[in-house]
């Protein structure tokens, strides 16, 4: 499990984050969401220990992830990040090798278990005929995929994306998201995602977590929180709400500009 108290972020005298607390639980998918600016990547990166927290704690086990050192912290959760500039003269197998670091000795030397690791990695967002491919020859697609593979090879108990289908098409949205909804099930992964797509959330979300302004406005189940009225607040932008007509899920959906003009009113 992963358990954040009463997080508080600033950036200069700026509050991102206020007083947030949140967990998720081993073998579910957590998504957040909320208007831009509303927190939702400084989350990902203060629980993952890149930027730093003023007030609040941030636990997984027992441990307070933001006393850990960097390496230790790393054998705990993994991170799938927004943007990631990676060398493009890499082979996806050096790319995904890097997942191990937390784990070489004091020689920096690999062991035949830390590339067993590697394989069922690739093997696991089927991505092990890419080994020996350069990075800079993968699709957009492609190099999430191997972004997922570099972080399941650390093999943490948690796993952090922020943003993951950005600038992806609809068929590489999906097929990532179903692997990650299968990693928190079958792998009994506590998985936190940030999404921009209400209805990604909807569909692939165990349960949601709305941000307005650095606080969470609502938790709970995806028909819970994505609640028309509720939204149309979040987003300053009238929504519906409808039954997705296929699954079993809700469906957002926007208003025309003229209503929205109205709704402004």
């Amino acid at each position: 499990m992963l358990r954040m108290e009463g997080l508080t972020v600033s950036y200069g005298q700026r509050r991102v984050l206020q007083d947030v607390s949140l967990e998720v639980r081993s073998g579910e998918v957590l998504a957040l969401i909320g208007p831009n600016g509303a927190g939702k990547s400084t989350l990902i990166r203060a629980v993952s220990g890149v930027i730093p927290i003023q007030n609040g704690m941030i636990r997984t086990n027992g441990y307070d992830l933001a006393v850990l050192p960097p390496m230790r912290r790393a054998r705990c959760l993994a991170v799938v990040p927004q943007v990631a500039s990676l060398p493009p003269a890499f082979t996806v197998w050096e790319t995904v090798l890097l997942g191990r670091t937390p784990y070489l000795n004091f020689l920096g030397q690999l062991s035949a278990s830390d590339e067993d690791k590697v394989i069922h990695a690739l093997e696991r967002v089927n991505a092990l005929e890419l080994r020996e491919r350069r990075i800079g020859e993968l699709s957009g697609g492609e190099q999430q995929r191997v972004l997922l593979a570099r972080a399941l090879a650390q093999t943490t108990p948690i796993l952090l994306l922020d943003e993951p289908t950005a600038h992806l098409d609809l068929q590489y949205q999906a097929s990532l998201l179903e692997l990650v909804c299968d990693l928190a099930h079958h792998d009994d992964l506590a998985v936190l995602l940030a999404l921009h797509d209400l209805n990604l959330a909807a569909r692939y979300a165990d349960r949601i977590a709305l941000l307005v302004e650095g606080q969470v406005i609502a938790v709970g189940k995806p028909g819970e929180v994505l609640q028309g009225e509720l939204i149309s607040q979040a987003y300053g932008w009238p929504v519906q709400v409808v039954n997705h007509p296929f699954l079993d899920a809700p469906l957002v959906l926007p208003e025309t500009a003229k209503k929205a003009n109205d709704y402004g009113k």
